[in-house]
């Protein structure tokens, strides 16, 4: 279920340009406009949640078709043999500004930041 005025799900439809790096019947992945890394993807979900606890609370088998994409492309990147992180953020106070769940993928550096000092 698409929302009409979700930029996610516009970009998912093709309705807004973006650099895809993965798309399937229920998942689409991006570059991020602004990347924190090397390798900065963004994953969605086609079927339209607001944030991860609306996701596991209505649609929790999107996880595994999220989490099974984030498999394939970071091991096609070869991400899985340096590390990567993955990220949500679940509300404006941590920092989410679009409302479709969605995880960031980062990698191909080392990082920095949560869990460093």
């Amino acid at each position: 279920m698409q929302h009409a005025d979700c930029l996610f799900c516009k970009i998912a439809a093709g309705e807004i340009p973006s650099t895809k790096v993965f798309e399937n019947e229920k998942v689409f992945a991006f570059k991020d406009l602004h990347p924190s890394a090397s390798h900065h993807y963004l994953f969605i979900h086609k079927n339209h949640t607001r944030d991860v606890n609306d996701l596991v609370a209505s649609e929790p088998l999107q996880l595994a078709d999220l989490f099974s994409a984030i498999r394939l492309v970071t091991q096609r990147e070869g991400l899985d043999q340096t590390g990567f992180r993955v990220v949500t953020n679940m509300g404006p106070h941590a920092g989410q500004t679009v409302f479709h769940t969605h995880f960031h993928i980062l990698g191909g550096e080392p990082l920095r930041g949560f869990g460093s000092r």
